[in-house]
């Protein structure tokens, strides 16, 4: 069997891509590059000792999609590939629902031209909505509060109604948490593109000087510290949902499953904040802002079914959380911009130790540790 993996390139692609290599699949990656690395491909190699093949493609083209499907024997599908970011969303809400849907959209069309019907969807807890309550429960109603989000609840909709009519189809819908942590051997982790949108890589670039202090949003919410609970998942635990997934859907025989990947369990933002601080022996600056709209006080996932029926749980804490985080970061400080400490020269380092100062002691800490 061979999986495509869109967007298998980045943050949650790759780990998933990895784990799926050390299960003994064959594997091909789809992705545009735009939001992740070539660089990504090396250490997936370098990783575990085979070169997955690499297509550079948009999946919103049918006739690259063809291709690819005809050149590969892809037997199932893990569809990562898309726009995330729920700011940027609100900015540019027609590029998303264009880009998110459409390329949805296109890539079924493309799979059903070629009997390809086991798929697994990359979807969030974002699809619960500002009202949910907490455990969120796969049964409860969904909503959105930006562009982003909407797109999810949308393409949800969308795979349902294409198992309701075609009942060949077997689809996993893996409603992520929050998504952190990194490879335990610091060669992949999160590299978001610009100033970064999501908590834990903020604080990892506070620690390295990227970031002169992180920002908390609201310090008054009704939980015990007052800042904002979230159930924050190891991506590795993460990737392990995708291989489990797709090993219920060669068994099912029911069209469409949906599962929340969650620890089942909430950390306040200063719970997190602190644990780092103990992972990393670093001190983090924090600023409190005003809440931001649409933020919830408390959301965690309720796990259950995917335990039950997936037979996989959350196995890493947030203390492993922190660590492996830590870890990428003191590595990679500039992230995949520039090579490992170890592979380049004090030349070419010399630029970045002006830009942070902070850097060149951090990186020989990677190299010991």
């Amino acid at each position: 069997m061979t999986i495509l993996v869109t967007g298998g390139a980045g943050y949650i692609g790759s780990h998933t891509v990895i784990q799926l290599l050390d299960d003994g699949a064959d594997v091909v990656i789809a992705d545009t590059l735009e939001n992740s690395s070539a660089v990504v491909l090396d250490r997936i190699a370098e990783l575990t000792g085979r070169r997955v093949p690499f297509e550079q493609v948009d999946v919103s083209d049918p006739q690259a999609l063809d291709r690819l499907l005809t050149r590969y024997d892809v037997t199932e599908v893990i569809h990562f590939a898309g726009l995330k970011a729920v700011g940027e969303s609100v900015e540019q809400p027609l590029r998303y629902y264009s880009h998110n849907l459409g390329s949805t959209l296109t890539l079924l069309q493309a799979l059903d031209r070629h009997g390809i019907r086991r798929f697994v969807f990359s979807s969030s807890a974002t699809v619960y909505g500002p009202d949910a309550a907490a455990p969120a429960q796969e049964d409860d109603p969904t909503s959105a509060t930006n562009p982003y989000g909407w797109t999810k609840v949308m393409i949800e909709q969308m795979l349902r109604d294409l198992a309701a009519a075609d009942d060949r189809w077997r689809i996993a819908i893996l409603r992520y948490f929050n998504p952190v942590g990194a490879h335990p051997s610091g060669l992949i982790g999160e590299d978001p593109r610009g100033r970064p949108n999501n908590l834990l890589p903020f604080v990892t670039q506070v620690a390295v000087g990227r970031q002169n202090e992180l920002t908390v949003f609201g310090d008054d919410y009704p939980t015990a510290d007052g800042t904002g609970v979230r159930d924050f998942i190891h991506v590795e635990d993460l990737a392990s949902g995708h291989v489990h997934a797709l090993a219920h859907l060669r068994r099912t025989d029911e069209p469409v499953s949906t599962f929340n990947l969650g620890t089942g369990e909430g950390t306040s933002v200063r719970g997190l904040v602190t644990a780092f601080e103990r992972a990393s022996g670093h001190r983090i600056p924090v600023r409190v802002a005003p809440r931001r709209a649409g933020d919830v006080a408390v959301s965690y996932a309720d796990s259950s079914k995917a335990n039950d029926v997936l037979g996989w749980r959350a196995r890493h804490g947030i203390d492993d959380i922190c660590t492996d985080a830590w870890r990428w970061q003191r590595q990679n400080p500039l992230g995949y911009e520039s090579l490992p400490a170890r592979r380049r020269s004090a030349r070419t380092q010399a630029p970045r130790r002006q830009r942070y100062p902070l850097l060149p002691a951090l990186r020989l800490a990677g190299r010991a540790g």
